[in-house]
């Protein structure tokens, strides 16, 4: 645990070499990168955190701006003393990921979003407050919120894993008021995210990353953020839906290690 003024943030490291910290989707915690660890941790310093409201981390008592996530990460990389990392976040992951680059820019080696926006539309707002209005029923909060996440394909042609998934988050997840309770106030915190007017500030290699069959952040939120970061490129994984990390988990991993390991600047070159 690394202190954060008066919470307490759960960290992990793996390995060694060039730092890489992965920043988790609104959903997710530590364990859910479970299945990376090993590809991630062969040649880099890997760096798992619960922000603050996930997983092992302290839970807050109010509402909160997204920025104050860019200030977590801040301060655990400097009690891990990193000067400089490549991050990848997605989803909501991202948005802290450009906050703290435009925030923090010496600190940013290399950046990839995935799966992400310039900021939270009323349309995905209204999305998250049917998040909060399902809490009364743990089947409602699944039905509400998953299956959009993934695309149509991958999910009528994977429903043994869907619905292994679907029991766990019924059963253990979706019926715990801690976690809805947390849950609620990320949404909210998320709904705070607009980085529009400082986009231009992000200075690190940036790579973007969208799914063309994302129905949450479609790519043209993608374009919009590439079209602003000086030099940074994108790439459409194609039959792909919001979660990339598990429909795609090859091109997932691949991207990332590529992009951040890479030492000539070939990036758009390929992509």
């Amino acid at each position: 645990m690394i202190p954060f003024e008066d919470k307490q943030i759960y960290v992990e490291t793996h390995g060694d070499g060039q730092p890489l910290v992965l920043l988790n989707g609104i959903m997710m915690s530590t364990p859910s990168w479970k299945a990376f660890v090993d590809v991630f941790s062969r040649k880099n310093r890997l760096i798992l955190l619960d922000l603050l409201d996930q997983g092992q981390s302290s839970k807050m008592e109010e509402r909160y701006n997204i920025t104050i996530q860019a200030d977590v990460l801040k301060c655990v990389l400097d009690a891990l003393k990193i000067e400089k990392t490549a991050i990848c976040g997605i989803s909501y992951g991202a948005s802290v990921a450009m906050h703290f680059a435009i925030q923090y820019p010496d600190y940013v080696d290399k950046l990839v979003l995935f799966n992400c926006v310039p900021y939270t539309s009323p349309w995905l707002k209204d999305i998250g407050e049917s998040w909060k209005l399902a809490r009364f029923s743990p089947q409602a909060y699944y039905h509400v919120a998953i299956p959009v996440i993934y695309s149509m394909h991958f999910y009528n042609q994977h429903l043994d894993w869907i619905n292994t998934r679907k029991d766990f988050l019924v059963n253990h997840v979706f019926n715990n008021p801690v976690f809805l309770d947390a849950m609620d106030r990320l949404t909210d915190s998320a709904a705070t995210h607009d980085v529009r007017h400082g986009l231009e500030k992000i200075k690190a290699k940036t790579l973007l990353v969208g799914g063309s069959e994302d129905y949450l952040t479609p790519v043209s939120e993608q374009k919009y953020i590439q079209a602003r970061i000086p030099d940074a490129c994108l790439t459409v994984v194609e039959n792909c839906g919001h979660a990339t990390m598990y429909e795609q988990p090859d091109i997932f991993a691949a991207l990332i290690l590529g992009f951040v390991n890479k030492e000539e600047d070939l990036r758009c070159k390929i992509m």
